[in-house]
Formats: structure tokens, sequence, C-alpha cells
């Protein structure tokens, strides 16, 4: 759904540059009501949902492996399977009688670093968040200065016309989205179980980085040749982006780590892509103008290209996750683990 995010912001930037058309022309300072309205919009889905996330029940696997509590894991497991339990304590009960099993590891600090010390278990954290570190310097130093990119290439750009120059970026915006980053997330989709995820996060870099050296090293013979053709290698590394490692580089770490950890791990991968953002975002505003106004851009779609080869080298480090079980995942061994007696009960 993170394209249709996307898409949304641009159609809701052009109804408020619509709105407030005639303040901005008289008055460019009104561009400020439209940036903190669209920025304020952005409040509403992520407060819908906390608000699911809120209500919806922890996993079984969670309840056994982190809360520890048997009891409750297996009445979860008998209501997934519509079942009556009226053997089993009431919601009230089991919430208070904590029946634990020695056996099952619990989440420390000391446990955690005694799993990542081992190479197979820290190979695999490494690799999820150098390939989002490597994925974010490039999706959010393009996709937080789309308009800057558009500009560029004289697309948005209309000199002394702040209001057209916003409205063409938004329409430029809402362009791109549709012909890359929703096409790209819903390939993924209905392709993912078939191909893989490592597969698709190795096609999405190997193609972002053929793309990125080719916007990087044409960039003048491109620009000046057609803004089209600009604008859908532009979109084509959307697509690439989003059918790739934009959508695995936060699958994979959802499924591959163990129950007690996997939180924390997909904490650690997300962090370190959002690491790659900030670091794209400053080296992009403070190189962009380097030489001139816009200037350093073809370089700086060069240094993309080159963070796509670190995310195809990392991604050799992450076993498939496709058709594997949680316990197999987490170098656990499966028919030891106590959810999988609580399943078979079933």
């Amino acid at each position: 759904m993170q394209g249709f995010g996307y898409l949304t912001t641009g159609v809701v930037a052009i109804i408020l540059l619509a709105a407030f058309k005639e303040s901005i022309i008289k008055n460019t300072q009104n561009l400020d009501y439209v940036w903190r309205i669209l920025i304020g919009f952005g409040c509403i889905p992520a407060l819908v949902a906390v608000y699911f996330r809120l209500t919806i029940p922890e996993t079984p696997r969670f309840v056994l492996d982190v809360e520890n509590n048997i009891n409750k894991a297996e009445r979860d497991v008998a209501n997934v399977f519509n079942e009556n339990r009226n053997h089993l304590q009431s919601e009230d009960d089991a919430n208070e009688a904590v029946v634990s099993n020695p056996a099952i590891a619990k989440g420390s600090l000391s446990d955690f670093c005694s799993y990542f010390s081992k190479w197979q278990n820290f190979k695999i954290l490494f690799g999820t968040s150098m390939a989002w570190f490597a994925l974010d310097v490039a999706f959010y130093g393009i996709g937080l200065n789309n308009s800057f990119i558009l500009s560029s290439v004289n697309f948005s750009s209309v000199e002394g016309d702040n209001f057209n120059t916003c409205w063409n970026a938004a329409i430029g915006q809402i362009i791109i989205v549709l012909l890359g980053a929703i096409p790209g997330y819903w390939v993924t989709v209905f392709t993912i179980e078939r191909l893989g995820r490592i597969r698709i996060q190795i096609i999405g870099f190997a193609m972002s980085f053929i793309l990125f050296c080719i916007l990087g090293f044409a960039y003048q013979p491109i620009k000046d040749h057609s803004v089209a053709l600009f604008i859908f290698l532009f979109a084509a590394t959307q697509f690439f982006q989003n059918f790739g490692p934009n959508s695995t580089t936060f699958i994979i770490p959802g499924e591959i780590f163990p129950t007690r950890y996997r939180s924390t791990s997909h904490g650690i991968a997300a962090g370190s892509g959002k690491l790659g953002a900030i670091i794209a975002q400053v080296g992009f505003s403070q190189l962009k103008d380097r030489g001139g106004t816009n200037a350093f851009i073809p370089q700086l779609l060069q240094i993309f290209a080159l963070f796509m080869l670190v995310g195809i080298a990392v991604t050799f480090l992450i076993p498939e996750t496709k058709g594997k079980t949680l316990e197999e995942l987490s170098n656990e061994e499966a028919s030891s683990h106590p959810i999988n007696s609580l399943y078979e009960e079933k």
C-alpha cells in the first residue's frame, strides 16, 4: 500500500494547491499553509494504523516465545481454529496465571549477544541492515528530491512562477508513482511466492544499478534529447526499487529472525535504512548544486548506482525465506519448538 500512499500525497497536494491558488499567486508565503496541511494529513493514516495495532491480538508464537505463557498460547491457537476449549482457563485467568516452559529461551541482552555472536546469525542481521541502508541511500536520495531532479530537466521548473513550479512537481510525482512505484509494488505482491524474496531483491538492485548508471553517465544527452525519455527511465528506477528491495528489505527481517528478537532485529535493519535516508538527504542537499544549480545531480545518480552494487553484494549473505518455517529461518530446531505441538494437536 506504500505506493498508494505516495499517490495520495500527490493528489492531496494538487487539491490543496488548487484550493489555495489565488492566495498563493497573491502572496507566495501562503505556500506554507499548503505544506503544513499536507504534512498534517499524514497523521490520519498513522493514527488509523496505531488504532488497529493496539486492538489486534499478539500471535500465539509471541505469547509462547516472549511472554512464555503456555496456557494463553494454547487458548490462542484454539481460537485460531475456532474450537471450543471449555476446559481451558478464562482469558482473564490465563493472563494472570502464567504457565511457563523453562526450555524456551528467554529474550535477554546476554542471549541476544550470544545468538548474534555466531556468524550464521550475525551475517543475516548485517546483510538485512546493509541491504536496507544501501537501498534507502538511493530510494530517499531521489524520492525526497523528485522536484529538484524534475526541475533539472526542465519538467517542473517555471521561472518566476512558484505556483506552477509546485503544481508541475506534484503532477510529476503522480506520473512517476503511477508508472513506477505502484506497478512495482504489485508485481512483487503477485510474484514473491513464485520468485522468492532473494531473487526479487537481486533483480531490483541489479536493474536499479543499470538504470542509475544510464541516468548518471548519459544524463546530459538524455536531458537534451528527450525529457520524456528521462522521465521514463526515472520511473523505471522506481519500478525496480519497488519490484525489488523496497519491498523485500522490510519483508525479510519480519520473517528471518527468532520471535524473541524479531522486532529488535527488524528495528536495527529499519534504523540502518533510515540512517541511509538521512545521509542521502544531507548529502543530496549539500552536493546537488556543486559546480552550479543542480550541476552535481549526474554524479549523485552515479553514487546511487554504487550503493546498488553494495546491496547486491550483501544480499548473498541472506538466506531465502520462501517456504521455510520460522524455526528453520531462526536456526532453531523446528520439531522441538512447543508451538508446533500446539498446532499438531489441532
